[in-house]
Parts: structure tokens; C-alpha cells; sequence
């Protein structure tokens, strides 16, 4: 059994005029939303082996927040998460399925329909992934990622 993490960025700051999105910070709210989302990580035992993250500034300060609680883990800039569809993010996972428990931190709506269709098998069926929000999926062992092959082991956010 492996572990895929999901994480979104959490609250930022509206882009200023001429502000290029990924150059968004995180606001204060969004600070104290990804410290508590590294608490929660930490209080579950969640530590990833290995994070993948979203070039954009509101999801490297969302890691940084919630690396300063869990401690130092393997970490790479992964260009391709930034309005990664859900194909491109299985295949993101797919090339690190080594890895016992993977954490993506990226973006809507990428991650909500990822979660559905891996868990339910149909991405038109997402629900939403709040800011900070974290879906852990519980995935088989040796198996390639496909729609309806994970169990959704916990959704938390803030």
C-alpha cells in the first residue's frame, strides 16, 4: 500500500494589478491555514517521503509553512503541477511510484477532480478542496493509477 497526499495552497493574497499569479503570496489567514495543515500532517503521522510542489509562490510558502512543523523531507519545484489536469498529475505520481507517500501541493481545479476520479472514479463528481484542504489516498501497492483505484483515507482542512 502506498500513500498520495494531496495539498492546496492555502489562502493568497489577490494578485495587485499587474501581479503575475504565480507570484501570489499567501495572506496571513493562509499562513496560520497551512501551519495548522502541518500540525494535522504531523498529529496523523502523515510526514511524506517525498513532495512534489507547484512553482507558484502561494504553494511554496504553503510548504515552507508546513515543513517549519513536520521537519526537512525530499522536496522538488515540479513546473508541471500549475494547472495540471487531473492525466497530467496521475502521471506526476506515476513517475514517483517508488515513493511510499507522495505529497503534491498545487492547485483547484486540479486536485479536487484528481481525488474524485481516483476515488470514485469520475472527476465530474468533485466536491471541492478548500484552501489548505489535504485528501490522503490509499493506494495499492504495485498497481498503475486509475479511475476508482484509491480509498480515501481522510480529507481534513482548516
Amino acid at each position: 500500500m502506498r500513500e498520495l497526499i494531496l495539498l492546496r495552497h492555502a489562502h493568497a493574497e489577490p494578485a495587485s494589478f499587474g501581479q503575475a499569479d504565480l507570484d501570489r503570496p499567501l495572506s496571513a489567514e493562509g499562513l496560520a491555514e497551512a501551519e495548522a495543515a502541518g500540525r494535522w500532517i504531523a498529529e496523523q503521522r502523515l510526514v511524506p517521503d517525498c513532495v512534489l510542489c507547484s512553482p507558484a509562490r502561494r504553494t511554496r510558502e504553503t510548504l515552507e509553512a508546513v515543513l517549519s512543523v513536520v521537519g526537512y523531507v525530499d522536496q522538488r519545484i515540479e513546473p508541471a503541477i500549475y494547472e495540471a489536469t487531473p492525466g497530467n498529475l496521475i502521471s506526476l505520481a506515476e513517475g514517483h511510484a517508488e515513493v511510499g507517500r507522495l505529497m503534491l501541493v498545487g492547485h483547484n481545479p486540479g486536485f479536487e477532480r484528481l481525488s474524485a476520479l481516483l476515488h470514485s472514479g469520475q472527476s465530474s463528481e468533485y466536491r471541492g478542496m478548500p484552501p489548505a484542504g489535504i485528501a490522503v489516498l490509499s493506494l495499492p501497492g504495485d498497481v498503475a493509477l486509475e479511475p476508482g483505484i484509491a480509498r480515501l483515507s481522510a480529507f481534513w482542512w482548516p
